[in-house]
């Protein structure tokens, strides 16, 4: 039995408690046959199916279920209420030989108990207001995973979950084969069978696509695009959270200089990358928290068209003079960094060029540099990034991580060592206090402490876009997430897709 969610009891003391107790029966299948099978086209594969090690971990994995979910408003709502052998997910995390990036994301759990079939408590080591949306984890059966090492576990490619679907087989490199779940306590799917492909060629994916091989595939803005005066198929632009800009690392002599941070921040043109890059499919980007955010501050917005006027005056009053090539010097110091940008993606190697364009402008020179992520990883400290993140969920989610100096210089979480106490006092109130008042000031105040310390650039919010026949119905587009691919994308609820 898998009882739906039906309370929920917290304290806000230093160590809370979370209880979740159910005990309302599953829905009864309805026994109707499902249709077609549907084939969808990503770019990205999973490296594992299991959640503990990060699949699916914000509810969407369509193979398992968290505690709670979202809807189609990201809002949360009742999930599952565990059984006792289901508890292994969250002690697993938590166990140290288990090789899960998700272990600092529940570092406040002190311990997962479960007193009865239908309860689980959760014990806090320190509030954290946030905490129930870290329950769209999917949970894992424990007896599967018993005495095994669950980094190589099998469990990881061939998984047994509550979702919607199975798993009828994977294909490294090709596809994820999905079936319905003909138990599922949510009702059967309306489909039988889900093909994801997984296609990491922008171009072969659209070819295939205009093929008729799919029925549903992520492309880029400008792919996409071709497809929208064909009454074939139509185009899908979903509002997201996911944002791209350049890192600026504080270990970079030039890029260490506030007044050349600031000056890049008024030289870019934003609008003219959200029109000639993305195609419109996007929006200039002020700050880490999307304009879809409850939490977003409307003060923190600028110019999206570039100033470089205002930019050079800035740089005259810092020094920073023109010198030979028109490059700008500061005691002896040309005005000068390299912009590295991940060489097989195309859109950040577009930005990357469109950011050493509007600096050359101001008097700096840019050099953009297309490497593999191990020769970018160990650069980071020194040389700027073109970065791509973003939640549409809690604030705290990323901006945590990437932007508190307990973290700075920690792989990808705050690579460029950007370090403020205003910032921190700032992230630490948005997570300790449970009033949404209080919570709300405090992303504000962390806001405008980016806006005036420019440890990114932030440059654009993108639209995901994806393409679908149009005899695809039920599709429910929601605000995305910076990760997408067979979790987290736009068929989230293929469970209730038909074709007509």
């Amino acid at each position: 039995m898998r009882p739906t969610f039906r309370r929920l009891v917290a304290s806000t003391a230093a160590a809370g408690m979370l209880v979740l107790a159910g005990c309302s029966a599953p829905a009864t299948p309805d026994g109707t046959s499902g249709g077609a099978t549907l084939v969808v086209a990503t770019s990205d594969e999973p490296d594992a199916l299991n959640p503990v090690l990060n699949y699916g971990v914000d509810g969407a994995s369509l193979i398992f279920d968290g505690l709670v979910t979202r809807d189609d408003d990201n809002r949360l709502v009742a999930g599952l209420a565990t059984a006792l052998p289901e508890l292994s997910t969250y002690q697993a995390v938590l166990d140290p030989s288990v090789d899960s990036t998700l272990r600092s994301d529940l570092d406040m759990v002190e311990s997962v108990t479960a007193p009865d079939a239908a309860t689980v408590v959760f014990r806090l080591r320190y509030p954290y207001a946030p905490f129930l949306q870290r329950l769209t984890l999917g949970i894992v059966p424990a007896k599967l995973l018993s005495g095994q090492d669950i980094n190589t576990a099998g469990f990881n490619r061939e998984p047994i979950g509550t979702g919607p679907y199975r798993v009828e087989s994977w294909t490294p490199g090709d596809r994820l084969v999905l079936t319905a779940n003909e138990s599922y306590f949510g009702g059967r799917p309306k489909n039988n069978r889900v093909v994801v492909a997984f296609v990491a060629d922008d171009n072969v994916r659209a070819q295939r696509m205009r093929a008729g091989e799919f029925d549903a595939a992520e492309l880029p803005p400008k792919l996409a695009s071709g497809f929208d005066t064909d009454a074939t198929y139509r185009v899908q632009r979903v509002p997201t959270a996911d944002y791209r800009g350049v890192m600026l690392p504080t270990g970079n002599p030039v890029l260490a200089d506030p007044a050349v941070r600031r000056a890049l921040n008024l030289a870019v043109d934003r609008a003219a990358m959200v029109s000639g890059l993305l195609g419109g499919a996007g929006e200039p980007a002020f700050g880490p928290i999307p304009p879809t955010s409850e939490f977003a501050d409307p003060a923190i917005v600028g110019k999206p068209t570039a100033d470089p006027t205002a930019a050079g005056a800035l740089l005259d009053a810092a020094g920073w003079t023109p010198g030979p090539g028109g490059v700008r010097v500061k005691d002896g110091r040309p005005a000068r960094f390299t912009l590295m940008y991940p060489a097989s993606d195309t859109l950040r190697k577009d930005l990357a060029l469109a950011v050493t364009a509007d600096a050359k402008k101001i008097g700096i020179e840019v050099t953009p540099a297309g490497l593999t992520w191990d020769a970018i990883d160990p650069r980071m400290k020194s040389d700027a990034l073109l970065m791509g993140y973003g939640t549409p969920y809690d604030p705290d989610f990323v901006s945590y991580k990437l932007f508190g100096s307990r973290f700075a210089g920690q792989g990808y979480f705050n690579p460029g060592s950007y370090r403020s106490e205003v910032t921190d006092s700032a992230l630490q109130e948005g997570r300790d206090q449970i009033d949404p008042a209080l919570r709300k000031a405090a992303y504000a105040q962390f806001q405008k402490q980016l806006a005036t310390d420019v440890p990114w650039l932030f440059l654009t919010y993108l639209r995901h876009t994806y393409v679908l026949k149009s005899s695809v119905r039920g599709v429910a587009p929601r605000v995305e997430a910076h990760e997408h691919g067979v979790a987290n994308s736009l068929w989230w609820n293929i469970d209730t897709w038909t074709r007509s």
